[in-house]
């Protein structure tokens, strides 16, 4: 199997060659964490006859390490903190506070810039399909289960298109079930296994958000 992909359209089509079990099902709806996840779950949604959905979702990154995630919140006012991580980086109570005040707003930025006057699916009782475009700390696909699990879904499945070999170890606990395309032992960063890994704009979530939504 090649070990990169094209861009995010290329990995949702090959990562929903690996989650065809739930192809054609009445009760599945595929939800993408913006911005990066929502090219590949497109395609997902596109590939098994499911309907497509956001989560937002945003990371506390460490203020002198914004890439870094020390947590994540996410729509439905879930939350999640690494307390290693936390404490690893030295991040004090007021920067912590400071970085989450900032995320709760771009979060509810985002809600309505993608979701509009668009209720979100409703997920009660259905499978939830949770995609993103690859995992580093599994921070954010920890806080969209957990912010999943107030809504009562029948199950959680976690599908990426690539993420570190200890990967499903690190959200086993909160997800049902993990599908992943590549787990390489050498992680670097999910770019790392994408030749094209530009920045999905607000436009283009909208765009495929709209088109999915004139597909069903």
């Amino acid at each position: 199997m090649d070990s990169t992909f094209d861009n995010r359209r290329d990995a949702g089509r090959r990562l929903a060659q690996h989650l065809q079990d739930y192809a054609k099902r009445g009760d599945v709806i595929v939800l993408a964490l913006p911005r990066g996840g929502v090219p590949v779950a497109y395609e997902v949604a596109r590939a098994i006859g499911a309907r497509l959905d956001v989560l937002v979702v945003r990371k506390l990154g460490v203020p002198v390490q914004p890439e870094l995630a020390m947590g994540a919140i996410a729509s439905g006012d879930a939350f999640f903190l690494d307390e290693r991580i936390v404490e690893y980086a030295g991040v004090a109570k007021d920067e912590l506070e400071r970085v989450i005040a900032r995320e709760r707003i771009e979060l509810a930025r985002r809600e309505k810039l993608y979701r509009g006057s668009q209720p979100p699916l409703d997920v009660k009782g259905r499978v939830v399909i949770v995609v993103d475009d690859g995992m580093a700390t599994g921070a954010t696909m920890k806080a969209a289960a957990m912010s999943l699990r107030q809504a009562h879904p029948a199950k959680i499945v976690a599908a990426l298109p690539v993420a570190p070999l200890d990967s499903e170890a690190r959200v086993e606990d909160i997800v049902d079930e993990f599908v992943c395309v590549m787990r390489p032992r050498h992680y670097f960063g999910v770019g790392q296994f994408y030749l094209d890994f530009e920045q999905t704009s607000d436009d283009e979530v909208r765009a495929l958000l709209d088109a999915a939504r004139n597909d069903g």
